[in-house]
């Protein structure tokens, strides 16, 4: 009886190469998501890889809708839709190309519904327990400062180096038209966010684009978080939305 369990067991955590549609949300904070239709590249019932054409940040939650096996289900058998919460764990740009607008993602799925803490802030990163009885894979919120040391590169939480990049900052209204702009230099920066010098009066929440000349690169951010440093010159930390930031030879 115990081999028959741990082959069915065997097989759910066998990764399959099936190419089923899905349907990808994220949700960026409480007023901002996206969502994207794509094909699963592998998949078993405790996780799935994918292509998306936006990279997300690991540590952030996602949900897939995805007409699943039933065999590869762990509820909802007779519903078309396997709808199915997910765990972003790697996210690596495909290709040599550093503007490369595909990006490979992998997931850990999680259950049926985010936990609560995900309901009163989206933006909220979380990293994985251990499996409990062989089920779907246990949440824990990400340390603010994880140690990362010994992860390979493309498994750390974005690394940030204290290099100067010149940018122009364009402030963005509710219909994406440009209200103001100035040219500005990072603090600090990686290849998904950054701290940048402002002038701006600008509250969290709030839309930026990012456009940098070197790169020829435009990118949407939005506004983590607002502080004054002790040069009295008002820093904002920005989140990268729709591309990552090159940094090749630095990260």
């Amino acid at each position: 009886m115990s081999s028959t369990v741990i082959n069915k067991d065997n097989r759910r955590i066998q990764r399959y190469s099936l190419s089923l549609p899905a349907r990808v949300e994220v949700r960026i904070d409480n007023n901002f998501s996206w969502n994207e239709i794509t094909r699963l590249e592998d998949v078993s019932a405790f996780g799935a890889g994918m292509n998306l054409k936006r990279p997300v940040k690991r540590g952030r939650l996602l949900v897939i809708s995805v007409p699943m096996p039933r065999q590869l289900r762990c509820y909802d058998y007779l519903e078309p839709q396997y709808r199915i919460w997910g765990l972003v764990r790697r996210c690596v740009a495909i290709g040599d190309n550093p503007q490369a607008e595909t990006y490979a993602i992998g997931i850990a799925f999680i259950g049926k519904n985010p936990p609560t803490s995900y309901q009163d802030n989206p933006a909220k990163l979380y990293d994985l327990s251990e499996r409990e009885d062989g089920g779907l894979w246990q949440l824990r919120e990400a340390d603010t400062m994880p140690d990362e040391s010994d992860l390979p590169a493309y498994l750390r939480r974005h690394t940030r180096f204290a290099i100067p990049e010149s940018l122009l900052l364009e402030m963005l209204d509710e219909n994406g038209d440009v209200i103001a702009s100035e040219v500005s230099v990072t603090e600090n920066i990686s290849v998904g966010g950054a701290a940048v010098f402002t002038s701006f009066d600008i509250s969290n929440g709030a839309f930026l684009r990012v456009k940098s000349e070197r790169h020829d690169l435009s990118i949407i951010s939005i506004v983590r978080g607002r502080h004054v440093g002790p040069d009295g010159i008002v820093r904002l930390h920005l989140e990268f939305i729709d591309h990552l930031y090159p940094l090749e030879g630095i990260e």
